[in-house]
């Protein structure tokens, strides 16, 4: 991969730009894009930055994080639940990609 560039802020934007995205629109097809494309970019990044074990533990956050917005939401809001998650997919991909190539 031609440059590096942290995951952290493009986790993190992808799953709330997805939502505000469906949101907006009303159009489950065009979040599930955004989302799809955070993840896609990131995982490259992952892949070529950490290997392949890291970038399947992060990706099975990413996916888990969408998955547990939805549950998370009835409990907290949906704005709340998003935030929350984002936070924490996003910290996941800092702590275990982004944070290791800082160092290097």
């Amino acid at each position: 991969m031609a440059s590096s560039f942290p995951t952290a802020p493009l986790v993190a934007g992808s799953l709330v730009g997805g939502y505000a995205v469906g949101r907006a629109t009303k159009v489950r097809a065009l979040a599930g894009v955004v989302l799809a494309a955070g993840g896609v970019l990131a995982g490259r990044q992952w892949l070529a930055r950490s290997g392949p074990a890291t970038t399947t533990a992060l990706a099975v956050t990413y996916v888990g994080a969408f998955g547990l917005s939805h549950p998370l939401a009835k409990r907290i809001g949906a704005w709340p639940s998003v935030l929350t998650v984002a936070g924490v997919a996003a910290g996941a991909a800092w702590a275990f990609s982004d944070r290791t190539a800082s160092a290097s």
